[in-house]
């Protein structure tokens, strides 16, 4: 079975800042799951519609970093922005 990471390598057609937002927000959206998190629970909490939710979460749209982090705190997360060498 093939990873989403192992998947990702292979996708030269998105830039790797676009794969980061993408990337951020999968992991976002697999603790929304494992914390048993509706769609339409967290998108009233953070002033979006289910169907607004949705689109982001099916990638319609490339997520903002505002957009990620509405998404994190939504969560009780802090996203944090890290500059590495």
């Amino acid at each position: 079975m093939t990873t989403w990471q192992q998947y990702t390598k292979d996708i030269k057609s998105i830039s790797s800042t676009e794969m980061l937002a993408i990337n951020t927000l999968a992991d976002l959206q697999t603790e929304r799951i494992k914390r048993g998190i509706s769609q339409r629970t967290l998108a009233d909490a953070i002033g979006m519609t289910a169907a607004e939710l949705a689109q982001l979460e099916d990638a319609d749209v490339s997520p903002s970093l505002a957009t990620l982090s509405r998404y994190a705190k939504g969560l009780g997360l802090r996203l944090e922005i890290a500059i590495v060498p």
